[in-house]
């Protein structure tokens, strides 16, 4: 007992991220006490100080940002006027540095001529719905990629299913493999993948990986991006972790996608890590979603990884876009399928695309709702639209894990549940683990899937990405694994709410207040 206590007790100090947490936790501590002493020094310093708070309160008061994270800054720096004024300065601005953002803008420009509208699909959508045009016009807008038909879509239930076929698929490789990941671990699927990439590299395949650095703080070794490279395997990672106090570290690249030749692509919720596949279990069974497509609507993922690459590899050697495109490879006509359209998201602009894109199917329902989402931390307009579509008789059903993977934020994402529950929308737990999924589907006709969950972090800090299907087969097929997975799952009642203790709700109260910035 005593051997394996110390076993675990120096994992944990020879972890990267206790050094990052005690760095960090140094730097508070410094930073409070030197604010303290500042503040009892002298009155007028006490004084310059607290007008420096109300200033900082005025000008988020004044921001173009959502109303949920004022209520939360604005109350913790009131509270803790110079400590709260000094964390917001850290954290609270939800964006990346300038450089980064220059760097986003250059390469974007360098993709965009490659992304114009397809208008004979536009029109042809128009023609079948008005509202759905209306939808896919916002995502080419304002996320800039483009509707596509000639692209077919298949949906996997389980990373479980969906793993050999990816495995398949790189195997096949003959060109290039692009992929991007938030988490990478080593394991079954890990190792099995990395087997494959070692090979096509021998073979002459032009291999690139993105990683998040945060994401993989735990899972991999630090500096693990050189190992790659050394087995020839062009590696960048994603905002590399420093442990210093700095506003960067609230934006994270947490988009999943794989791109095979430029016909083959895969995304969803599905990391690389065993616990994806139910290799390795950690909160009881995993149930997680992912859709490979193939044909033109590639190119969209593409160009988003082609987008991110330009923006994190440093060098002038951006490549030319032509290369790339879904018909450079695979001269014969892909089968077409319904309407697709792979977009992303970005906190560089003050535009929530995926915010937006999960409320105009809600606001545009008219018989059902269908949602699948692991945190359901959602603000007052998502709140409102669920609840008045629920009044108008629309059939709003949300799947929520039933083992959680975070429990503040499960305790958070059950304080919801009450409001909605009195607005007739029904709420599932999905009982035998963690439901890691997030998809949206919509009377039979348009589907979501994708990295976005229903929480701050992903609709306002995160880049992530999804697919918007229209009168595609895999809308049918999202919608018949909701309802199959009805029966592994708890539908949660009002009593239920009502049968809270006190601790629990006022810990959820207070847990709602900082929401924002969790």
């Amino acid at each position: 007992m005593l051997i394996k206590t110390l076993k675990k007790l120096l994992q944990l100090i020879f972890n990267r991220i206790f050094y990052v947490t005690v760095a960090l936790l140094v730097q508070l501590g410094w930073i409070f006490i030197l604010f303290w002493q500042v503040n009892n020094y002298s009155r007028y310093a006490s004084w310059a100080l607290s007008a420096a708070s109300i200033v900082c309160v005025l000008w988020i008061m004044n921001k173009k940002i959502n109303p949920s994270y004022k209520l939360a800054w604005t109350t913790l720096i009131l509270v803790i006027p110079v400590f709260g004024m000094v964390l917001y300065l850290l954290f609270g601005k939800s964006r990346v540095n300038s450089g980064m953002s220059e760097r986003f803008d250059s390469a974007l420009d360098e993709c965009w001529p490659y992304l114009k509208e397809r208008e004979a699909e536009m029109e042809e959508l128009r023609s079948l719905d008005p509202s759905m045009a209306i939808q896919s016009q916002y995502i080419q807008n304002y996320s800039g990629y483009p509707l596509h038909k000639n692209t077919t879509v298949e949906y996997f239930q389980v990373g479980d299913d969906i793993f050999p076929t990816l495995i398949e698929e790189l195997e096949n490789a003959k060109h290039y493999i692009f992929m991007e990941y938030f988490i990478i671990n080593y394991g079954v699927m890990w190792c099995s993948i990395l087997d494959i990439l070692e090979k096509k590299v021998e073979e002459g395949v032009d291999v690139r990986l993105i990683y998040d650095d945060f994401g993989c703080l735990t899972t991999l070794p630090h500096k693990y991006y050189k190992e790659l490279q050394a087995k020839g395997i062009k590696c960048q990672v994603f905002n590399p972790f420093r442990p210093f106090l700095n506003v960067i570290m609230n934006n994270r690249d947490h988009r999943k996608i794989c791109v095979i030749d430029g016909h083959t692509g895969f995304t969803g919720g599905i990391n690389l890590a065993d616990e994806y596949i139910n290799q390795r279990e950690r909160f009881g069974h995993w149930k997680d979603t992912g859709v490979m497509l193939k044909g033109e609507g590639v190119w969209n993922l593409t160009a988003m990884f082609l987008h991110m690459w330009n923006a994190v590899n440093k060098t002038e050697d951006t490549g030319n876009f032509k290369n790339y495109l879904p018909y450079r490879y695979h001269p014969a006509s892909f089968e077409s399928d319904g309407f697709v359209q792979p977009y992303c998201d970005s906190p560089l602009d003050n535009e929530t695309v995926g915010e937006n894109v999960y409320m105009n199917i809600i606001n545009r329902a008219k018989r059902y709702v269908y949602i699948c989402t692991p945190y359901l931390i959602i603000d007052n307009e998502m709140m409102t639209a669920l609840c008045l579509a629920s009044k108008g008789g629309v059939d709003v059903r949300i799947m929520t894990p039933g083992i959680p993977d975070k429990k503040m934020v499960f305790l958070l994402t059950r304080s919801y549940y009450e409001q909605l529950l009195e607005a007739g929308v029904k709420i599932y737990e999905y009982q035998p683990g963690f439901l890691h999924a997030k998809s949206f589907v919509c009377d039979d006709e348009v589907a979501v899937v994708g990295t976005i969950n229903m929480d701050y972090r992903s609709l306002y800090l995160h880049f992530e990405n999804g697919v918007w299907m229209y009168r595609n087969h895999a809308v049918m097929d999202v919608k018949e694994d909701f309802v199959e997975t009805l029966e592994y799952c708890q539908q949660i009642t009002m009593e239920y709410c009502t049968q809270r203790k006190l601790p629990v709700r006022i810990t959820q109260s207070l847990l709602r207040l900082c929401a924002p910035m969790l």
